[in-house]
């Protein structure tokens, strides 16, 4: 074999297995489709590299993966650390109800402990400190307070480096020259927060600790091998043990293909990427056609949700600081039943550039576009717009499967199956206290008319479709990650959560792959 292990993304899943498994002296090779991104590379003009083009990865190998469906669009990140570069930063744990049913039995809150205070440790997670709140975090806890939820609300953990030293009489007026820089616990240089608000499109001074500065650092220092601009076309199964992964190199402009050949091979491209992959290696190439038929099914958007308020009298400057920073926390089902949280949201300032390049826009998206720049124009000034941000535990009843793109003809492509009707209870209670938070603090929240008019969704965290069961006849793979009928074949991202989280799932995702990692090193798989 050429490898030990081949590991397929670099996110959450990816880059924590690759970790654990080079430290253990595995030799590790991570494919991964997107580029290695910095400080210098990072997406701001119209003409820089904003998107990922699934039809085009050679030419167009961008940013931001966007994938939309009839009822439902799903934001993915392309990079060296996945989506760990295109996130809010949040690090925290869902409600201990959520491992009561639907789990595999060895997974329970009480075992999952350790590995989520390993992954805290590892991601360097801390708040922001209180000397430091931007104006919208302010605003949150005063409107837990005036709704009488005043302890439901807490900061959140980010994965963020913060600067207790930083000059707080200059909020307004930080810059990139005011970020001191260091070096990490794994020896990677980084700079601390100024509160310029890029988290989501590349942090200017590397103050957000990604995984290509922790978990993915550690791995190649310990010999693990990581190719960016690699996407995996197929898997397939060798006679006697192991497999081949077949894959297009990207970084020509052309589609070069190639294979690696390995004893273990851990698919960790998130959940719509992975489901796609094995969907494809069973139902097209028909390389591993044993994989359970439950693959694709009980797909979750998380109950994302996000609703801008204005405030004509309150100037909350959306951009300064950290993406998200707090939470109201409903997971606990008081309000209608339904489990969810209430986040701030932020956007960068090149936000209002960007509402007016056309070159930006999503060749799916330009209807969505249109309704953006509608809304912003009812907004009035950006800076005095609040955006709620909110996750909840929806129905998780989603289907992802292959379709032929005309009808009966044409290349397969990937469809989701999504049916509003299940999930729109938890929705409609989130809006309502979007509406009620806004309305306590002066402002008018404006739901967005994509909901508004047609039911239709974005998510940046999707969960589920290669989900974890007891059997092959209820999921894809078991409690390890390992999939049903073939040895040495694993799952280990988004994908294999059995249900939505109703929270930021980062979290969750590390410590399952820290768990996976240990369980394979001590099975020395």
């Amino acid at each position: 074999m050429d490898y030990d292990v081949i590991v397929i993304g670099s996110g959450f899943g990816g880059s924590i297995t690759a970790c654990r498994l080079a430290e253990a002296n595995y030799r590790v090779l991570v494919l991964e489709r997107g580029r290695r991104w910095d400080k210098t590379t990072y997406p701001r003009e119209p003409t820089d590299r904003w998107w990922w083009d699934p039809d085009r990865p050679e030419q167009r190998n961008g940013w931001l993966d966007l994938r939309v469906f009839r009822h439902m669009a799903v934001a993915q990140g392309a990079a060296v650390g996945g989506g760990s570069l295109i996130y809010a930063n949040i690090s925290t744990l869902p409600h201990p109800e959520i491992f009561a049913h639907g789990w595999p039995p060895e997974i329970t809150w009480e075992a999952m402990q350790p590995h989520y205070a390993r992954v805290a440790e590892v991601m360097a997670v801390q708040r922001v400190p209180e000397g430091q709140w931007p104006p919208r975090m302010k605003l949150m806890q005063e409107a837990a307070n005036l709704i009488g939820a005043g302890d439901r609300f807490s900061p959140l953990e980010l994965a963020v480096s913060f600067d207790p030293q930083l000059d707080t009489s200059k909020q307004d007026a930080w810059t990139q020259a005011d970020s001191r820089r260091f070096k990490n616990a794994q020896g990677v240089e980084q700079g601390y927060c100024v509160h310029l608000g890029n988290c989501d499109i590349g942090c200017d001074v590397d103050a957000k600790n990604t995984l290509d500065r922790n978990y993915l650092a550690l791995a190649e220092k310990n010999g693990a091998e990581v190719r960016p601009l690699h996407l995996v076309k197929g898997i397939e199964l060798i006679d006697g043990g192991g497999y081949i992964v077949h894959f297009d190199r990207l970084d020509t402009g052309e589609r070069v293909p190639g294979t690696a050949t390995a004893s273990l091979v851990i698919v960790a491209g998130g959940s719509l990427n992975s489901t796609e992959l094995l969907l494809r290696c069973r139902d097209v190439a028909k390389t591993l056609p044993y994989i359970s038929q439950f693959l694709g099914r009980s797909w979750s958007s998380n109950g994302d949700f996000l609703t801008p308020a204005l405030y004509p009298d309150r100037e909350l400057k959306p951009w300064l600081g950290p993406t998200i920073t707090s939470r109201i926390d409903f997971l606990d089902r008081s309000e209608a039943g339904q489990s969810f949280w209430i986040e701030d949201g932020g956007f960068p300032n090149l936000l209002r550039d960007a509402l007016q390049a056309e070159d930006l826009a999503h060749p799916s998206l330009v209807g969505v576009l249109e309704a953006i720049r509608h809304l912003a124009g009812r907004l009035g000034p950006l800076d005095r717009v609040m955006p709620w941000f909110a996750q909840g535990v929806d129905a998780g009843d989603g289907t992802l499967r292959l379709r032929h793109e005309w009808w009966l003809f044409g290349e397969q492509i990937l469809d989701l199956d999504w049916d509003i009707t299940r999930s729109e209870p938890v929705i409609d209670t989130i809006v309502a206290m979007h509406k009620r938070l806004s309305q306590e603090t002066g402002g008018k929240a404006l739901v967005p008319p994509n909901w508004e008019l047609f039911k239709y969704l974005i998510t940046p965290h999707p969960l589920g479709g290669c989900n974890m069961g007891v059997t092959r006849e209820e999921g894809v793979v078991d409690h390890r990650g390992a999939v049903f009928g073939y040895p040495g074949l694993y799952v280990i991202d988004g994908a294999i959560i059995p249900e939505a989280l109703g929270v930021n799932p980062s979290r969750t995702i590390g410590a399952l792959a820290e768990r996976a990692a240990e369980l394979i090193v001590d099975a020395g798989a």
